[in-house]
């Protein structure tokens, strides 16, 4: 029996480097492995502040660029999760079978919290794990590829289908968690002790930046004292976030791309770096393009969101006879 995979990507801010790198070029190589369920989590993106028209313009960015990457629609279900229903509705069931203690100890609740006004921090962002779990549960999804950020979300979904299950029965798939170990965790590269994140313009590079601007931030990124090319996130973290990149772009491993640059300088070595970027960027770039303007995603949508709205329906109905909801 094959996998059913699922994954989904908030529409709030402009995709960089680290997503095409950790989600996006990925995803047409699932589909060799099972089912692939992909969405775009646009209600997660009212959990802040964002703007109805960047909303927009984003969804049908991120819509673009999982076709361009690649993936074939005809071998996955690719939708927008404001359009199947079933997320709220299982999610308003949910909500009660996590707790109060359980939510406010979510590692990414709490950074965001941090920095924000107390009295301006809505409940859906506070509740952001129970809907990422109702996302997850409605489609019996088997395997979650994430981010290390996202490990705790599913670990905690984990925990709602064990305390559901024991509750009433084995009424919910049970999921796990996958991380891709070359270019998991793409850094910044002004600050490459953060992540690269979508909110900074000079370490971020932006999947709409132009070749140019591509090459001259690669070429800009900072770097770490010495000249050796070598793979040592404590002591080099700069090289070791271009040596990740490298390694990703063209498919090797870290070891295999530390060989290539023996010897060789910083600038050399950057430059290598920004002609491996480009020469995949470039082309998945003009794809994008040309979907945007022939609004291919349109039907896409369409059609991925009958065929997830009646996979998440039969899970939905077996939850609300599970609880004990009258269905008339």
């Amino acid at each position: 029996m094959s996998e059913r995979i699922l994954t989904g990507i908030k529409p709030t801010g402009q995709l960089t480097l680290g997503n095409y790198i950790g989600v996006l070029r990925n995803l047409p190589k699932m589909t060799d492995r099972g089912e692939c369920i992909f969405f775009i989590a646009d209600l997660h993106a009212l959990t802040l502040p964002i703007e109805p028209e960047t909303l927009r313009q984003n969804s049908i960015d991120l819509a673009s660029f999982y076709l361009a990457a690649g993936l074939d629609p005809k071998k996955v279900t690719l939708f927008l999760q404001s359009s199947v229903s079933e997320h709220a509705e299982l999610n308003a069931i949910m909500q009660n079978y996590l707790y109060m203690g359980e939510l406010s100890r979510m590692t990414q609740f709490k950074d965001k919290a941090s920095k924000m006004n107390e009295s301006a921090i809505g409940l859906g962002l506070f509740a952001y794990p129970v809907l990422m779990a109702c996302d997850i549960i409605l489609y019996d999804s088997d395997v979650i590829p994430v981010g290390e950020d996202q490990i705790q979300h599913v670990e905690i979904t984990r925990d709602l289908v064990n305390r559901f299950n024991n509750r009433y029965g084995k009424v919910l798939n049970m999921p796990k968690y996958e991380i891709r170990k070359v270019g998991a965790r793409i850094m910044s590269l002004s600050d490459p002790t953060v992540k690269m994140s979508k909110s900074d313009p000079k370490g971020d590079i932006f999947l709409k930046d132009d070749m140019k601007t591509v090459r001259k931030k690669i070429m800009s990124a900072v770097t770490d004292l010495g000249c050796e090319v070598k793979y040592d996130p404590e002591n080099k973290p700069g090289i070791s976030n271009l040596l990740t990149i490298y390694a990703a772009m063209k498919d090797i491993s870290i070891e295999e791309a530390e060989k290539e640059f023996v010897g060789k300088r910083y600038g050399e070595f950057k430059t290598a770096v920004a002609d491996a970027v480009i020469a995949e960027l470039e082309p998945f770039q003009e794809r994008y393009k040309q979907i945007v303007a022939n609004k291919e995603y349109e039907a896409v949508l369409k059609e991925g969101a009958i065929k997830a709205k009646e996979m998440a329906h039969k899970t939905l109905v077996r939850v609300q006879e599970a609880v004990g909801l009258l269905k008339i």
